[in-house]
């Protein structure tokens, strides 16, 4: 397991929402399904629709392999809290905060992060989507080595295209898989 860096990661925050940095030991919950573990790493409740259907088991090892390889990329990949989630009152000792999604970077060549991010089906079209990803896309363009941030998707998504839209991004050309396209913020 990689150990977090000496000194701590602050959360990064948009308007209700929380972008708390994904720590080995989280992901270590989230491959086991420990629920109640990653619940109390978080400070929030999960629903049942976590974790997101797009959400692939081999993230957890990308993401891992990367605190590895690059040991200053540490906060690009964040679990997304809305402070007044769902729960009525107190769940599980936590004030109305619900986990409703994530969003992360990997290092590319040159200087550019690619970012993706998912939203909970019950918290789309609500602009917290738009509110997460934009924070993240911020705050890696102040990170030292990082030239651009970009994202990719299909044609045949407009809300994504929204997003990356809303961010900042601009269209970049062709993405990596076959009839994707890619946007593109320079710093």
């Amino acid at each position: 397991m990689v150990d977090p860096p000496l000194t701590p990661v602050p959360d990064l925050h948009a308007g209700r929402l929380r972008l708390v940095a994904i720590s080995p030991a989280m992901l270590a919950a989230e491959q086991a399904a420990d629920a109640p573990g990653l619940t109390r790493l978080l400070r929030a409740q999960l629903t049942a629709q976590w974790p997101p259907a797009d959400w692939q088991p081999h993230v957890y090892t990308m993401i891992l392999k990367q605190y590895a390889e690059w040991p200053h990329s540490y906060g690009w990949h964040r679990y997304v809290v809305l402070s007044d989630g769902l729960a009525q009152g107190l769940t599980n000792g936590f004030a109305r905060k619900t986990l409703i999604g994530a969003v992360g970077g990997f290092p590319r060549p040159h200087g550019d992060v690619e970012v993706g991010y998912s939203t909970l089906p019950a918290f789309q079209r609500k602009g917290y989507g738009t509110a997460f990803a934009c924070r993240l896309v911020d705050w890696l363009l102040t990170r030292d080595g990082v030239r651009s941030v970009s994202a990719q998707t299909y044609p045949h998504q407009p809300e994504s295209i929204k997003v990356m839209q809303r961010c900042g991004m601009t269209f970049a050309g062709e993405g990596d898989d076959p009839g994707t396209v890619r946007y593109r913020r320079m710093r």
